[in-house]
């Protein structure tokens, strides 16, 4: 029974210490589902990994199992931060639902972001490269993307501060009132650092940039009207910065405590106000501890996160809505991978029966004619028929119903059906911690 599932953490569930130790980087995506398939014995399989989320995206034929080993897969990139309440299991419709809601941003710190839809076609791009999507993966992902742009535009849920960037910029204005003139310093010029920048440049600020690449620094700075500076100025240019943002891609901190103990001294205690958005975090937690230094970082935008939502309130409902209505038409698409099978296959189990003991039962009467035979024949074809007229009606009319799957992985198990099915369907039902102690069924995603 191959069954599609999704096992991950997020900032709901989940500090941002252990996701930026179980975050993956873009170039090493495709290395860790290689590893991860390897482990976990999947069919299918597809990992994400943003700042707020790790997860797998799997089908198996054992979910237990492959859950279990995922469970030890995550828990091992932890180094020992991993707790079983904080992973989440979810299977069938809810997996779908889930996927749905994600690529959508629905399930996101900041509901409406755009940048999730991006995070979810480079992880299905890496999958795809690796060979690790087939019939039932690819539906969901390619689903899910129709799904999140089909929200986008029949609603508002993008509407006004749509990302952890522009958080981070309503946050510096909390602090500052008016950003006007004050000295902005941004630190990475990614996908975050640029809608940073755009945000940072909106409000007034003198707004100097910072990235490895200084190329990409230059033409970020050139394209939102900002300053490009060397790496090698970046101590100078935190002594003059008044706020800092950072969203670097680096594995490890880029502002350092001892640093920022250099800084501190030459800026004489005076106040800055940094805001740390990557994951895994560019900025040593410890600096948190001087003074005059005040460090935020993604999980303390959390409450104005949550007033982004509340001005969007509506759309969300709106977008819950077509995802509902989403989920149920791929379902109906779901069952039908079983239902044709199985249809095939109980017909076929039929006749097999009546063609056996035609076999058996024609030598005993040698004084049959030919047109006798085959009259017996069509007479058991037309038995056959009309046996099966009104279990086959119903089987073809359950698509359309929600306990569809339930009636077709019945009728498998009444007539022993599984083995001639292939790919075969099964009644949605809820996992509990007694069936999977290690795995828990996340509730607190459901409502952002």
């Amino acid at each position: 029974m191959v069954e599609l599932f999704v096992v991950g953490l997020s900032h709901q569930t989940a500090p941002l210490e252990v996701r930026e130790r179980l975050s993956i980087g873009a170039d090493r995506l495709s290395w860790e589902l290689e590893r991860v398939r390897k482990v976990t014995a999947v069919r299918e399989a597809m990992l994400i990994s943003t700042c707020n989320r790790v997860e797998l995206y799997a089908t198996a034929e054992n979910l237990y199992s492959a859950a279990e080993h995922a469970r030890s897969y995550l828990a091992e990139r932890a180094q020992g931060l991993f707790t079983e309440e904080m992973l989440y299991l979810k299977r069938g419709k809810e997996a779908i639902r889930h996927a749905f809601r994600v690529a959508a941003s629905l399930d996101s710190m900041v509901v409406g972001e755009p940048q999730i839809l991006g995070q979810f076609k480079e992880a299905f791009d890496a999958a795809e490269a690796t060979g690790s999507i087939g019939v039932l993966l690819d539906r969901c992902i390619t689903r899910a993307f129709s799904v999140a742009k089909k929200i986008r535009t029949e609603t508002s849920i993008a509407a006004g501060s749509v990302n952890v960037s522009s958080i981070a910029c309503d946050l510096a204005r909390k602090i500052f009132g008016d950003l006007r003139g004050r000295r902005a310093l941004l630190l990475g010029a990614g996908d975050m650092g640029e809608a940073a920048a755009k945000s940072l440049a909106s409000t007034g600020a003198h707004l100097t940039i910072i990235n490895r690449s200084s190329e990409k620094a230059r033409s970020l700075a050139v394209s939102c009207g900002g300053e490009p500076k060397g790496y090698e100025q970046l101590a100078s240019e935190l002594v003059n910065a008044d706020v800092v943002i950072t969203s670097t891609s680096s594995s490890q901190h880029v502002i350092t405590a001892d640093l920022m103990n250099d800084v501190s001294r030459a800026r004489r205690h005076r106040r800055l106000f940094l805001i740390d958005i990557a994951v895994p975090r560019d900025i040593d937690p410890k600096v948190s501890e001087m003074e005059s230094v005040f460090l935020y970082d993604v999980d303390d935008l959390q409450q104005l996160a949550a007033e982004n939502l509340a001005a969007r309130k509506q759309a969300a409902e709106k977008a819950e809505a077509m995802v509902l209505s989403e989920v149920d038409l791929f379902e109906e698409w779901r069952q039908s991978l079983a239902l044709t099978p199985t249809i095939v296959a109980l017909r076929n189990q039929f006749q097999y029966v009546v063609q056996a003991e035609l076999e058996r039962t024609l030598p005993k009467l040698p004084e049959l004619s030919h047109k006798q035979r085959n009259a017996l024949h069509k007479m058991c074809e037309a038995m056959v028929n009309k046996l099966l007229h009104s279990p086959l009606t119903r089987l073809k009319d359950s698509g359309a119903h929600r306990d569809g799957a339930r009636l077709v992985h019945a009728t498998q198990e009444l007539f022993e059906l599984r083995g001639e099915t292939g790919l075969t369907s099964s009644p949605e039902t809820e996992v509990t911690s007694e069936e999977s102690p290690a795995l828990t069924t996340a509730k607190s995603g459901e409502s952002s």
